[in-house]
Formats: structure tokens, sequence, C-alpha cells
């Protein structure tokens, strides 16, 4: 073997070598990162352990129980339960040095009188003591545990269980109601019967009131399609403002997410431009036809068009329901009625449409502007114009003072906001409801307890 052979693999061998150290540096700062994590977890929990600690000293009950086959002194703080076993002294009388039982008062969800009873018999009974049922964590998963306090006392067992009941009821972060939502198609569809057979049982027990919600939901969407092409569904779509600053937020995906969206809507009110369209819209009363009819009548429909410049043109088959607009984009829509909303903002001053849009945080007015129109449809059909205009280069003060619509080159394509997902067609945009064409597990949105969060679907 030549010298620059052997010098070429000295070369090779001490690249794996650095690759190979390199490698196992990584290996020991995630093995170092993951150790410290686990130790700053112990510690947390272990201040937690000391503040309650802190919090228990005073003993608010004091009694012997039997637990199991052993009698056993046991306390109740504010936050735990503890228990020693009972031990004669040794003939030199010396105590044996015994760790207590625990048990936080957080981990138990249900305190009952345990009594003996016949077969058959449904009330009522001797008294055999105090059980308590708990939740501890393995793992990933909470299991069901129960502590039972033997004691044939009927007054002492009462006592004990009207102080812990009054304990756990009083606690604030224990909930007295829940809202339960059942998918009844998770689980190979046994979703239903599992929550009878084991959540409830636990719900009762702990006395907590449910209310069950088992929805599947048909609902409408929308097609997307162009030049006979389909190009997606989707449930609402905004085209002007609403893509262009959607596609200015997916520029600077190097931002956090608030203040790339911030940034792309102030940058776009400050160049704000109308598009010339041609819009056409079906209404949805026309759309009630006889489902055996031909689809080829589509030509015999009637279909409104109107031509103008556009700040703001937007389809929703839902509400659209977000912290930004409690009552939704489209408050007028449902999930299911087979029709969109139509909301069509024309050209106006930059302060009149800053207005349009502060009124959706508002319960209602943002559809009373004379430059809004809204409607009702079952079809809606864009064709945006090129037409040449001031650019967007402009200085703000030269864009304020005109009004003609943005540039678009010949072939462009335009940006288009569908279900907050960057698309972007060149030329006219079909958009058609198609009644209930999905089955989805929700609620309907007057039907919803809050409307201050998206909660449509």
């Amino acid at each position: 073997m030549s010298q620059p052979e052997e010098e070429f693999e000295e070369e090779q061998k001490d690249s794996l070598k650095t690759k190979k150290k390199k490698k196992e540096k990584r290996s020991a700062r995630k093995k170092k990162k993951k150790e410290e994590e686990e130790k700053r977890e112990e510690e947390q929990v272990e201040e937690e352990g000391e503040e309650e600690e802190e919090h228990s000293d005073c003993v608010v009950l004091r009694g012997i129980f039997k637990l199991g086959k052993k009698s056993h002194d046991v306390l109740l703080t504010q936050t735990r339960l503890t228990w020693i076993p009972i031990i004669p002294e040794t003939p030199t009388g010396e105590a044996c040095a015994l760790q207590p039982g625990v048990l936080l008062l957080r981990d138990v969800f249900a305190v009952k009188v345990k009594r003996r009873r016949a077969v058959g018999q449904e009330s009522g009974g001797p008294v055999l003591g105090v059980a308590l049922f708990c939740c501890r964590r393995r793992g990933k998963r909470l299991e069901e545990e129960s502590l039972h306090l033997h004691n044939a006392s009927a007054e002492h067992t009462q006592t004990w269980y009207n102080t812990l009941k009054e304990l756990l009821t009083g606690s604030s972060s224990r909930p007295k109601y829940l809202k339960v939502f059942i998918n009844p198609r998770s689980h190979k569809k046994e979703a239903v019967h599992i929550y009878r057979e084991h959540v409830a049982p636990l719900f009762r027990m702990a006395d907590v009131r449910t209310d069950i919600t088992g929805h599947l939901l048909q609902v409408d969407m929308c097609s997307f399609s162009s030049l006979g092409q389909l190009v997606c569904f989707g449930f609402s779509a905004m085209f002007g403002f609403g893509g262009r600053s959607l596609a200015r937020a997916e520029k600077k995906r190097w931002m956090p997410s608030a203040r790339r969206r911030e940034y792309a809507v102030v940058k776009t009110l400050a160049r704000l431009r109308p598009d010339d369209c041609l819009l056409s819209f079906l209404p949805a009363k026309q759309s009630n036809r006889d489902q055996d009819q031909d689809p080829e009548s589509e030509g015999e429909e009637t279909w409104t068009t109107n031509q103008g410049l556009y700040l703001s043109i937007s389809i929703m088959s839902i509400p659209c329901l977000s912290q930004h607009a409690p009552q939704g984009l489209a408050p007028n829509t449902s999930l299911a009625n087979g029709s969109a909303a139509l909301i069509a903002v024309g050209n106006t001053s930059r302060s009149e449409f800053i207005k349009h849009l502060k009124r959706y945080n508002s319960s209602s007015g943002q559809f009373s502007f004379s430059f809004v129109e809204t409607h009702t449809v079952s079809a809606v059909r864009i064709c945006p114009r090129s037409l040449i205009g001031c650019s967007e280069e402009e200085s703000e003060e030269e864009a304020e003072s005109k009004t003609t619509p943005i540039i678009q080159l010949e072939g462009a394509a335009f940006p288009w906001n569908i279900d907050g997902e960057l698309v972007e067609i060149a030329n006219e945009v079909l958009i058609r409801v198609h009644p209930q064409l999905i089955t989805l597990y929700g609620e309907e949105v007057d039907e919803a307890e809050s409307t201050g969060s998206c909660s449509c679907i």
C-alpha cells in the first residue's frame, strides 16, 4: 500500500473516531439533561411534600382502627391520613421504631361507611368502619385503591366519616360538576359501555354530578375547485385580507407564532389594497332541489353576480369561534344547515375596515357597515381580475391617497386562507357547499355550554 493511501486511511479512521466521540458526547449530554430534569421533578415533589407537612401539623382527629388484623394509631390532619401499628413494648422497655403509612387527602376521591349486610339487604346493618377510595399513580396510569379502617363503634366511625367528608368537599380543587364527552366510536366502539361500567360508578362514589354528551354530528363541508379540477375540501376560506395576512405570516416562520400573527396583520393593514373581483353566488334557498335531480342541471340555477373592489371575501360553512371572535366569524351559520355564510367587504378606508374587524370581538355590529354585505349561499364563484395599480413598495402616504387595486402579474397565484392553511390559486375558484358531507364527534354551537372558545366541532 502506498504512503498516500495509508495517510488517507488514517484520516478516515481519525474522522470516524471524531464522529464517534461527538456522538458519545451528545448521548452523554442528553442523559445528563434527562437526569437533571428527573432530579428537579423529585425536588419539586419533595418541596410540595414539605409544604404540605407544614400545613398538616395540626391534628384534626386521632383514633384506634384495625388495618387488616393489627390495631393502628390513626391521625388525620388537614391534608393527610397517617397510621402506625400499635406494638407492645419489649421486656427491656424499648419500642420498635416503625415508619407510618401515609395517604394524602388530595388522592382520595370518596369515603364511605362500611356495614355488614345480609344477602339482599340494601340498607342498614352493623357498622364495621370507614373505607377510603383513592387513586395512586403508577407511571402514567392511575390505579384505584382502597383503605379500610375497621372500628365497630358507630359513634366513633360516624365522627370520622363526617370529618373526612367535610375535608374532601371543602377542597377548592375538587370539582362538583363535570361535563363528560364520550366518543362512541373510540375504543372499538365500546366507549359508552366502558364509561357506564367503570367510570360512572367512580363519579357517583365521589358525589360528582355529571352531564353526559355520546353526539355524532353530520357536518356541512365545502369543496374548492379551479378550472374543473378539485383543489381541496374545507370548512372556511378567506380571500383578500385574510389570505394575504396568512401569506405574510408564512414567510416569517422563524418568529414566535403570536408575534408572527401580529406582524402579518399590521403589515397587511399598512398595505391594505382591494382586489377587483367578479363575485357570483347561488342563494341557499334556490338549492333545495329534489335529490334525484340531474346534477347536470346546474346551469339552470340562478346566480347573482357582482363586480367590484373587495378588501376581503369570506366563505364559512361553520361559525368559526375563536378568542378574538367569541360569537364566531360567521355567527349566523351552523354546522349542518346545508349552506354557508358569504361575507364580502367592499373597498373602504383603512380606519373603517379596522372598525369592522374590531366589531368581531363584541357581540354584534360587524355587518352593520354599508360596505359589508352578507348572504346565505350554497355556492360561490370568485374570479379575481389582474389589473395594474399601485405596487406594494409604495409609501403609506401614497397608498392612503389611492383606491386602485393591488398589482397582480399575469399568471401569478392569489393567496387563499383555507382552514388556516395557505393555498395559492391563480384562476377562478368555485366553492360548493356539500350538506352533511362528513360525520364527526361533536356538538352544535347553540347547544354548547360556552361559546368563549372554539368548540364548533
